[in-house]
């Protein structure tokens, strides 16, 4: 039986980000796949989710421990971190306490596999090699510098853009660092392995998809569809979906709008930006909090996902695929996914493709009741969760008997 820890910079319950459900998801899986799991995370203040709500089967289970800690950044912190080396990004998850919860976990129990959830989480490897001979392997949820980059990029501020292309540089030179050192690397796209290839780093390393429990978003909910409803459902505060939401509104729901006219363009999504409460377009509705995923994607017909930037994996697609949703995606958006054009999913790479996929669903009955069946089944046969996790406890199994 594998023993394996899981350390995570957020906690994962309930799991209502796409990071959080890639945990937490996973960490079911392990306990599917009758891994001896022990769970320890970071209770960020941003994030924060009591130790009671999580289920105490869970709890039980996978030995569930959380530290709580403010990460949130501060401009005092960032001022102080000039004069620093770390970047400022990774050495706000590095704290006392949780090295002394982690000491002590790893003095007490002897692993075969220890996985970070996250770059940020390399921190803690001296601390691990000091006090574990187990494997340590990386589960690289995003190449976190090419998305703090892209930050940079599109930053108006001079000072503001001065100040991350410094923590940027800082972050690549952490990130690669934590790459070299970890004895794997577990991606969740192919597109990443490659471009891990591309930095230089050939470490064992294997794609592992993040699964779901089909039966989950099979279960009945009494809900009152909303037809003709565009949607767009993520974490705001993550620059690649704002980026997505205004791009969508400024080039293409005019004129899905004019080509029908009672279509409604839902956004929702935890850490709204202040300036999207200011978004002047017709039917537009805004959704800062959702209380209930299930019952939102049963209400909504058409989602869209028009990324432009980012890596790692759109979970929010394969939850859409789960729910049996008609989805309309940039190539960016379903990278990683493996889905086909046409048949369960529809692409396009321009405003004049996009505005057109989304309308011809909006119009064609049919058509988006063919996608809704093509998604639900692609997702049964792809993204069972118990069947992708044991795929990877086969490749820790391999890499432990290396």
């Amino acid at each position: 039986m594998l023993s394996i820890l899981q350390i995570c910079n957020k906690a994962p319950y309930p799991a209502n980000d796409g990071s959080s459900i890639a945990i937490y998801n996973m960490a079911r899986g392990f306990l599917a796949n009758n891994v001896q799991l022990h769970l320890l995370c970071i209770n960020t203040k941003k994030h924060f989710k009591p130790d009671e709500a999580v289920p105490t089967d869970f709890r039980k289970q996978s030995h569930y421990r959380s530290v709580y800690r403010n990460t949130n950044t501060s401009i005092m912190g960032a001022l102080l971190n000039l004069f620093s080396t770390r970047s400022y990004f990774v050495s706000r998850f590095k704290f006392n306490s949780f090295e002394h919860e982690l000491t002590e976990t790893l003095k007490k129990k002897k692993f075969d596999i220890i996985q970070l959830e996250g770059v940020f989480m390399g921190v803690y490897l001296p601390l691990i090699r000091k006090y574990s001979e187990a494997k340590v392997v990386l589960r690289a949820h995003n190449i976190e510098h090419y998305i703090w980059n892209r930050h940079a990029l599109v930053e108006k501020n001079l000072l503001k853009r001065m100040y991350f292309n410094l923590q940027n540089k800082r972050l690549k030179r952490f990130e690669l660092s934590v790459f070299k050192s970890c004895d794997a690397i577990v991606t969740i796209t192919k597109t990443d392995e490659a471009e891990l290839h591309k930095l230089g780093c050939f470490k064992p390393s294997t794609t592992c998809i993040t699964g779901v429990d089909i039966d989950i978003y099979r279960q009945a909910t009494q809900v009152q569809p909303k037809p003709k409803t565009v949607f767009y459902f993520g974490s705001m505060d993550w620059l690649p979906n704002s980026e997505a939401v205004l791009w969508f509104l400024n080039h293409c729901w005019e004129k899905i709008h004019k080509a029908v006219p009672d279509a409604r363009f839902v956004v929702a999504g935890r850490g709204m930006p202040p300036s999207f409460h200011k978004l002047i377009a017709p039917n537009l509705l805004l959704v800062e909090n959702v209380p209930d995923a299930a019952a939102f994607y049963k209400q909504h017909e058409v989602m869209v996902v028009p990324l432009w930037s980012g890596s790692g994996i759109r979970i929010k697609i394969i939850e859409g695929m789960a729910y049996g949703k008609a989805i309309v995606s940039t190539s960016i958006g379903a990278e990683g996914i493996g889905c086909t054009h046409q048949k369960n999913i529809l692409i396009a790479d321009n405003a004049e493709d996009f505005s057109k996929a989304v309308i011809d669903v909006l119009k064609k009955p049919v058509l988006r009741m063919n996608l809704e069946a093509q998604a639900l089944s692609f997702a049964e046969q792809e993204f069972d969760n118990t069947k992708v996790v044991s795929a990877l406890t086969q490749f820790y199994t391999h890499l432990l008997n290396a």
